[in-house]
């Protein structure tokens, strides 16, 4: 009889001792998504980084984002100064309105030089993978940041979808259990 109650008051207290152990919450997709774009929302937003090469040098000719004010005696060196339209949507990486085009050689098409668009916007996550267990037992996720294009001008749009121009990049996103709900540690 003593043994029977000894495996009873055992058997309960090492339920006890289990339920008292509590997990934290389950972190869906939703909920890990939801924290890292609150993040991005969070931080100061900035204007988008686009690559003009020959194609979106014509491109901006057409927009009237910038019109050639110089040709070079080798034909294939020129200034483009930045128009009133221009100035306002986009500003020049090193600064000053004259955009200089200097090719290697005529038939250099890898030149390009980089702009910053004036409109300012928060970067967007998307397309999480499979949350992961990760030691230390937070979790993590791989997904897609990309930029918003909100308040970017059409055209500049356009230039900004040709090749050699990243729209969008792979992160990871690192989650910690703190105070029994899960937060965004950090995104690399």
């Amino acid at each position: 009889m003593k043994m029977s109650v000894l495996g009873a008051l055992a058997f309960l207290g090492a339920g006890l001792l289990l339920t008292g152990c509590k997990s934290g919450p389950e972190l869906t997709q939703a909920n890990a998504l939801a924290l890292i774009q609150a993040k991005y929302d969070q931080t100061p937003p900035v204007g988008a980084n686009i690559v003009i090469n020959e194609l979106g040098l014509a491109q901006g000719v057409t927009a009237k984002y910038w019109e050639r004010t110089k040709i070079y005696p080798n034909r294939y060196w020129a200034d483009f100064t930045l128009t009133p339209d221009g100035k306002k949507a986009l500003k020049l990486e090193k600064g000053g309105d004259v955009l200089q085009w200097r090719p290697e050689n005529a038939g250099d098409k890898s030149y390009s030089v980089i702009v910053v668009t004036m409109a300012t916007n928060h970067l967007k996550a998307r397309d999480l993978n499979e949350i992961q267990d990760e030691s230390g037992g937070g979790k993590g996720v791989d997904f897609t940041e990309s930029i918003v294009w909100t308040g970017v001008p059409g055209p500049l749009q356009d230039i900004a979808h040709n090749p050699g121009n990243k729209l969008s990049a792979k992160r990871h996103a690192e989650f910690v259990l703190d105070g029994g709900a899960w937060k965004l540690q950090s995104i690399n």
